[in-house]
């Protein structure tokens, strides 16, 4: 998919976005922090996470433990993170 296309397949979930958004120090993504975060529940915020895994946005550095895995963002991820940035999507007047 190109990133145009990635960049609209973000946008039109707001789950998504608010993943995208709320990454911990040092780009780390964890769902239970983005969920205590947001207020939204933690099925919805993992199941965000899922999604941008299949699509290569992130991935797992945690890959053996059965739950309270951590993800990071790939390259790819990080230049659609880079581009929202820079749209001002994710800026900080945009935060709920």
């Amino acid at each position: 998919m190109d990133i145009n296309k990635l960049i609209f397949w973000v946008m039109k979930i707001d789950r998504r976005l608010i993943v995208m958004r709320t990454v911990g120090p040092n780009g780390v993504i964890k769902a239970s922090e983005i969920a205590k975060k947001t207020g939204r529940s933690l099925q919805n915020i993992s199941y965000a996470i899922r999604e941008l895994e299949k699509c290569g946005l992130i991935r797992c550095i945690t890959p053996n433990k059965p739950t309270w895995k951590t993800f990071i963002f790939t390259k790819q991820g990080i230049k659609i993170l880079e581009e929202l940035k820079k749209s001002e999507i994710l800026s900080e007047s945009k935060k709920r």
